[in-house]
């Protein structure tokens, strides 16, 4: 089992900056692939961006490139996602999520994560 916890979500005028943390437990961090997915009202839960084991490897949805940065401290057991020049169309909930070994080599949809947080809202106000 694994249990994530997102926090850090909030409200924010557009160009300006959050950060989410996704604090895991029950198995060794290190051992999961992570991703952060979103999901705004009447919309299905998308893709954000996704993270190695190590961190030497991350991918970003088109949407956020450049704007988001995704990263993880294994030593914290946590994932974060630095989040620069919202949008009003970033606001959604924005949900933690974990990939079991042994690892398929896919992360863009919701089936290929195992584990999800609860989600944390945010909302960027133009």
């Amino acid at each position: 089992q694994v249990q994530l916890v997102e926090s850090g979500g909030g409200l924010v005028q557009a160009g300006g900056s959050l950060r989410l943390s996704c604090a895991a437990s029950g198995r060794i961090f290190s051992s999961l692939v992570m991703g952060w997915f979103r999901q705004a009202p009447g919309k299905e839960r998308e893709f954000v961006a996704a993270i190695s084991r190590d961190g030497s490897y991350t991918v970003y949805a088109d949407a956020v490139k450049g704007r988001f940065t995704i990263s993880r401290d294994n030593a914290k057991n946590t994932m974060y996602l630095q989040m620069s020049s919202l949008k009003p169309e970033d606001t959604a909930v924005y949900y933690c999520a974990a990939v079991l070994p042994p690892y398929s080599g896919r992360y863009f949809n919701t089936t290929d994560y195992d584990y999800w947080g609860q989600g944390t809202q945010v909302t960027v106000s133009s």
